[in-house]
């Protein structure tokens, strides 16, 4: 660990680490383009320059220059801040002087460095080279005239994303950063408009819409995959404009997949804003809370409990099913499931037995590992960039159960007979089930094979389970789940066509067949006019997960809290407040007023629940069911990733995503068919 000093300051860092990363260990800034902790070192802009001594006379950049013992190292010396305003000055040779209608104002490094630590002035009087904008999407705008070679947008592509779709073409002063006019084919290319340090790469959704200081940004947990991926909403009135990522090292670092920052305008579509209630005449009509409220509490009483059922959504927060299943309960419903996609996940399974065990984090200590039918780059597409990342640094290998798509990472076929032979010999085997392999009928059989194989101990449990749904571990904390004498998914939709089953609440529930359920009293509680709401009888609006707190737990047990970032539209409210005020309506009011009291009893029911930002191992145990594997091929929950929810599927951006990369990939695959 070598010894150096900075301005004065004595400090050691880690052997290996650079002097950039010596200067910001003592405290002190270094304005830096081309740098990321994530990304390998460029040293293209060098705008992070110092004095070193001993050394050539002359400054060196910092972000390249190995830290070394006895180094005497200057940030702020005269020769240093003459470079600086050189580089700066250099920089702004073809920069465009069009901060006043730029998106990145505000938020631009270039502006904030330029003001601290560039001249006044400069001396050239040539003109400006001007460089065509290059199409990278219907995700990211270009304005490449701003473009200063930084290369981390290029960089990020090739060593995160793993979709090389990005590079510089020509040489000095004809470099240009292109994609030679196609759309960047990642789940995760928005992550590059984070990384441009000018307004290069800017959002297309967002172009022209606001400035950062008129936003009111709140932070929150996204709920369109099981990640849970810390962001930040940032709305203007009533409208929520942009979703960003904020940082976790434990779950998303600091990245967030393209349908997490820009399914959101599929918000201000087809929303559900009052109740409805459909007609004599088998129209959809609004109504009052008062009125659908008695609609429904009349239904729910004429009928005996063993005929109504109730199916919680993929988005559902933790306080509206403990609330759900405290009304219905106490009715003696007991065909209750939050299990829309049909997981043969059990009542009684211990919690070991369905998170990621490990956690997220966890990957980057395996040394081997085996996906049964799960599809990390679709499903969860943070946590592929995780897998990806611990390839790259070589002693791992990936096994793959299943026909699941193309990964951005070298995959070995295994089968259920070989997958013990693919996992031996390794320290720190890890086996993911994917949610497409536990909704099949033989669900059972796989989870207890899985678990036969996985390599369990106090060091390292090596089993974990790759949801896709953001409500789904919360829901099985919380036991939403069939009664002794209770039918899950499946079996509520066989006592619907056979008549057992007369009235099928949804709370949020959008995935399943409207054949399904066709015959019986639907009532849907949701915040947008999906597949639920188009089925329904009693429509009651609830609010998405931007306009609510809320609890989620993510796919390896983590427990986050989600905050309001807007009001719900309307007439629409909290989901939780709904089963309330629903509950008094029935005469048998619920044990809480508020929020807070609704969560101190959650909490009480469900520890696990109240541990607000912790991972730890779920107990172990024995779960799944020994039986024979069909061998029909494993395939992925998610087929297109860009439409998985009712907020997707309304959003006008996701549908260009599908339109542009979607129906170019199944004309390729026609034609190889063909």
């Amino acid at each position: 660990m070598p010894k150096l000093t900075v301005d004065g300051v004595e400090v050691e860092v880690p052997a290996g680490a650079t002097v950039l990363q010596a200067i910001e260990a003592t405290g002190k800034e270094v304005p830096r383009f081309c740098y990321h902790d994530r990304l390998s070192i460029a040293g293209n802009c060098r705008m992070c320059l110092v004095e070193i001594k001993p050394g050539p006379p002359k400054p060196a950049a910092s972000c390249a220059m190995p830290a070394g013992e006895n180094m005497e190292v200057f940030t702020n010396s005269p020769m240093v801040e003459h470079a600086r305003k050189g580089v700066m000055e250099m920089l702004l040779i073809n920069h465009p002087l069009d901060c006043p209608i730029c998106d990145q104002g505000g938020e631009c490094d270039l502006q904030d460095q330029a003001m601290s630590y560039g001249g006044g002035e400069s001396r050239y009087e040539e003109m400006k080279r001007a460089v065509p904008d290059k199409y990278m999407g219907p995700l990211v705008k270009t304005i490449m005239t701003r473009c200063i070679h930084c290369t981390r947008c290029v960089r990020f592509i090739d060593e995160i994303a793993g979709v090389p779709a990005i590079g510089a073409l020509g040489r000095g002063g004809a470099t240009e950063i292109s994609t030679l006019e196609a759309g960047i084919d990642s789940e995760l290319s928005g992550n590059i408009i984070d990384l441009c340090p000018v307004g290069a790469l800017t959002s297309r959704p967002y172009e022209f819409v606001a400035r950062p200081w008129e936003l009111t940004k709140t932070e929150s947990i996204d709920v369109m995959d099981a990640v849970g991926s810390n962001i930040r909403v940032d709305a203007r009135g009533p409208e929520v404009l942009r979703v960003l990522p904020r940082l976790n090292e434990d779950v998303n670092e600091e990245w967030i997949s393209d349908k997490t920052r820009f399914a959101i305008d599929g918000l201000k579509r087809q929303r559900l804003d009052t109740p409805y209630v459909r007609g004599a005449d088998g129209r959809l009509k609004p109504t009052s809370w008062q009125a659908a409220l008695n609609v429904v509490a009349e239904k729910l009483k004429a009928t005996s409990p063993e005929k109504i059922a109730v199916i919680a959504g993929d988005q559902v927060d933790a306080e509206a099913m403990f609330a759900a299943k405290s009304l219905f309960e106490g009715m003696g419903v007991q065909s209750i499931d939050c299990r829309q996609d049909g997981m043969k996940i059990v009542p009684g399974t211990p919690r070991g037995g369905y998170i990621l065990n490990e956690g997220l984090l966890g990957i980057e200590s395996a040394d081997r590992l085996l996906l049964i039918g799960a599809d990390p780059r679709r499903e969860a597409a943070v946590f592929g960039a995780r897998i990806r990342k611990r390839w790259l640094q070589g002693g791992f290998k990936v096994g793959v159960i299943g026909e699941i798509g193309e990964q951005t990472y070298p995959t070995d076929t295994v089968t259920m007979d070989t997958a013990a032979d693919f996992l031996a010999g390794a320290s720190n085997p890890m086996v993911i089930v994917g949610a497409g392999a536990l909704a099949r009928v033989d669900g059972a059989a796989v989870l207890a094979h899985a678990r036969s194989i996985a390599t369990v101990n106090d060091e390292w449990c090596g089993f974990g389970v790759l949801h896709k749904a953001a409500s789904r571990v919360a829901g099985l904390d919380l036991s939403f789940l069939p009664g002794p004498s209770g039918r899950d998914v499946n079996g509520i939709f066989e006592g619907v066509k056979s008549g057992d089953v007369e009235t099928v609440f949804l709370l949020g529930a959008d995935e399943i067949d409207p054949q399904d359920v066709k015959g019986a009293f639907v009532i849907y509680q949701g915040a947008v006019g999906d597949v639920g709401a188009g089925m329904a009888d009693v429509i009651l609006p609830g609010a998405a997960y931007t306009e609510k707190d809320g609890t989620y737990v993510n796919t390896e047990g983590r427990a986050q809290r989600a905050f309001r970032a807007v009001f719900p539209p309307g007439e629409a409210r909290e989901d939780w407040s709904i089963f309330r005020a629903l509950s008094e309506v029935m005469g048998a009011k619920l044990p809480f007023d508020d929020l807070a009291n609704l969560r101190m009893q959650m909490i009480e029911k469900v520890p696990a629940l109240g541990a607000i930002d912790e991972q730890t191992r779920g107990e172990w145990g024995d779960f799944g069911q020994t039986g024979p594997i069909s061998d029909e091929p494993f395939i992925s929950a998610v087929q297109n990733f860009y439409m998985t929810c009712a907020v997707s599927r309304a959003s006008p951006t996701m549908a260009k995503c599908v339109q542009e990369f979607l129906a170019a990939t199944n004309k390729e695959q026609d034609k190889a068919h063909a």
